[in-house]
């Protein structure tokens, strides 16, 4: 559930007084602002939602019809969405098993051995498209190892494109999530640790990209008196109203993230002890939001599968969800080219995302309860 604590109230009603409520008005560029400032780039461009951000961000990085993009294949299914809706392909590449993050040891290994440098492009040998971008998917509020990827990034010339939609506020080695790469994207959908009930944004710290993406935007406008357009454009504009609750949200985020954090502390200190569940981990290199506190399932550990735990939860009015069916299995991308995604696969058989809104308050310990059951009690359930 979205948290409403703050000066959401008081910004909206400024909305509704002066009668800005649509796309024009002063608090989508003061969130624009905003986002820049605190992930420290240098412009941000607001967008409907965070696919639509990385819908354009795909866009003004350069990738063309039949350009492929490396992408993870344990995420949500937005990301190879946007590579398809300008006619490229995404490549599918496993997590790593200790942070569940796209494996930057197979992207960089797909790319010296799958791929030939020729005139002054990188091509897949397999389907003999030119490869332009990786698309690394900071996934359950914990940064990718990013730095394998931005060296390999610069050795082929490729465009690294964030997305950051789960990890806003997320650090990697002090540096903050979606000021990474080339061109980042954030989402403040309702189930982020910020929303405007829907809404996305585009950062980066390239002044014309910034400017392209503004353009596409907003219907690709060269004359808006005359209505004169000369390129395809969206009307992918976030309104004032929307704006207006994510300044009032983001000036909560820190908060936020201090109370994911303490929930996220308090399940693993509470599941330590439970044969079976194993608790997300933060890498010695990372700061963690802990976006979705997420847990792998051992059956034979602890006498049931994920989703027999995901059915028993519910049942006792608690919910929780699986990760993402890996994309390589998404029937939708099945004409796509994938690397061994194994791991990735067993995340989506064992893994459960447990109650851990920032709202969450004293139902955490139902839910420690409830996973802590004893075996013998389980069995007569």
């Amino acid at each position: 559930m979205p948290e409403i604590r703050g000066n959401e109230w008081k910004y909206v009603q400024e909305c509704l007084d002066s009668g800005w409520v649509s796309s024009v008005g002063a608090f989508v560029g003061r969130f624009e602002q905003m986002i820049a400032a605190y992930v420290g780039a240098n412009y941000a461009v607001a967008t409907v939602n965070g696919t639509a951000a990385l819908h354009i961000a795909v866009l003004v990085a350069g990738v063309k019809p039949d350009d492929e993009v490396l992408v993870p294949s344990l995420t949500f299914i937005a990301p190879a969405n946007a590579i398809r809706y300008v006619g490229a392909w995404p490549v599918f590449v496993d997590a790593e098993p200790e942070y569940w993050q796209l494996d930057c040891q197979k992207v960089v290994d797909f790319l010296e051995r799958e791929c030939q440098w020729r005139n002054g492009e990188l091509y897949n040998k397999m389907s003999r498209r030119r490869v332009k971008a990786i698309l690394p998917v900071h996934i359950l509020g914990h940064p990718v190892d990013m730095d394998p990827l931005l060296e390999v990034a610069q050795k082929y010339n490729l465009m690294v494109i964030e997305d950051a939609t789960e990890s806003l506020g997320a650090r990697y080695k002090d540096r903050m999530v979606g000021h990474l790469g080339d061109i980042a994207c954030f989402s403040f959908n309702g189930n982020k640790i910020i929303t405007t009930g829907g809404g996305g944004m585009i950062v980066t710290d390239k002044e014309g990209w910034a400017r392209q993406a503004k353009y596409l935007t907003t219907q690709a406008k060269n004359d808006p008196v005359e209505y004169i357009h000369k390129e395809i454009g969206y009307n992918y504009r976030l309104t004032n109203i929307q704006a207006a609750i994510g300044c009032a949200q983001l000036e909560q985020l820190d908060n936020y993230i201090a109370v994911k954090r303490r929930i996220a502390a308090t399940y693993t200190c509470g599941l330590r002890d439970v044969r079976g569940i194993t608790a997300m981990r933060e890498a010695s290199w990372a700061s963690s939001i802990f976006w979705m506190y997420t847990v792998l399932i051992d059956e034979l550990e602890y006498s049931m599968d994920s989703r027999a735990l995901l059915e028993r939860l519910s049942d006792a009015g608690i919910e929780a969800r699986p990760l993402w069916q890996p994309l390589h299995r998404s029937p939708p991308h099945a004409a796509s080219q994938a690397t061994d995604c194994s791991v990735a696969e067993r995340l989506n058989r064992d893994a459960l995302s447990l109650p851990c809104s920032v709202g969450l308050g004293d139902q955490q310990k139902r839910v420690l309860d409830a996973l802590k059951m004893p075996k013998d009690h389980e069995r007569r359930y």
